[in-house]
């Protein structure tokens, strides 16, 4: 079973978005969303530094932007036939219209509006977050409340990213929690996922009250609780409260594997989802779309996965003998 699956703000760079930019169509598609949120996606992906894609406003649509374009140069998603389909943080409304529970251009008008609101809700005071690696998940947590701490993203895999005021995370840089190898700050803007962006929600609620979501096509699962959802309203009500609210990537991780996942592909700028699951998923194959050239290698992954599917349930349809035999 083939999981489908979108990175969150971070994993963008400078100029990630050139290469995809010269598929047929893709910069004309790019430009109809650059008007429709009043944002020049093509300069941002290709000319911006990285400090001006670090802008929680600019990085946010961009990598909606991204995800969405690196998709549909794999083609349909009824003919890719996932699965399920999730993102981290933003990514989840990538994986929204993945799923067809939003049109492209109501995401992309959603998201701009996302990353303003947080961004806004970051200025208030200064804020950030950090990864730490190894240790024990409840040890981590215990100590990261002690200093004030959230768990904004409950990782897998050994990671945990904090997020809190600066001075907090310059707290915990010199007290790591016991067994924590490593604590890195992040090139974020803020502490996401706290409740240091609770004004984002209100902003946001009132953005998606004019939407209409469909149901999702494939099992959405949510960074809320590790849950396939299957209301395209609830899908929504999640995206709004996720905001302030932390990812439980390691649940959905779970929840992947109880749905039989053998293969996972990451949309662009894929590398970070894919580096937990092969820690955290061992024995399922994993590919993360970074540029154009890795689009082969994904439609054989996509091919493959789709051919043990078929193998396996006619495997496991018995014979008309044996069907007789039981009284079918």
């Amino acid at each position: 079973m083939l999981v489908l699956v979108a990175p969150g703000q971070g994993a963008q760079a400078p100029g990630f978005l050139t290469p995809w930019l010269e598929l047929p169509g893709a910069a004309a598609r790019v430009a109809g969303w650059s008007d429709a949120i009043g944002l020049d996606l093509a300069h941002y992906g290709t000319q911006a530094d990285a400090d001006e894609i670090r802008d929680t406003a600019v990085a946010q649509p961009l990598l909606v932007a991204a995800g969405l374009l690196s998709a549909a140069a794999l083609g349909d998603i009824a003919d890719l036939a996932p699965g399920a389909v999730a993102g981290h943080s933003v990514g989840e409304i990538t994986a929204a219209v993945l799923a067809g529970v939003l049109d492209d251009t109501a995401a992309l008008r959603l998201v701009r509006t996302r990353g303003l609101a947080m961004a806004d809700a970051a200025a208030v005071t200064e804020t950030g977050m950090s990864a730490l690696l190894g240790g024990d998940p409840e040890v981590s947590v215990a100590h990261l409340e002690k200093l004030g701490l959230t768990a904004a993203n409950v990782n897998g895999a050994g990671q945990i990213v904090a997020a809190g005021t600066m001075a907090q995370l310059a707290a915990l840089a010199e007290d790591k929690p016991e067994g924590v190898r490593k604590v890195i700050a992040l090139k974020v803007a803020g502490a996401f996922h706290t409740h240091h962006m609770a004004p984002a929600v209100d902003t946001l609620a009132r953005a998606a009250a004019d939407l209409s979501p469909a149901d999702p096509k494939v099992p959405y699962v949510s960074n809320k609780d590790g849950e396939t959802v299957a209301g395209g309203a609830e899908v929504l009500q999640r995206l709004i409260g996720q905001v302030a609210n932390p990812v439980r990537w390691d649940l959905c991780m779970e929840t992947f594997k109880a749905l039989g996942v053998t293969a996972l592909l990451e949309v662009c700028p894929g590398g970070t989802l894919t580096g937990l699951a092969k820690r955290a998923l061992p024995g399922v194959r994993t590919l993360a779309l970074k540029t154009p050239d890795d689009l082969d290698a994904a439609r054989r992954l996509i091919a493959d996965t789709a051919d043990t599917a078929v193998v396996t349930a006619a495997a496991a349809e018995p014979s008309p003998a044996a069907a007789d035999a039981a009284g079918a």
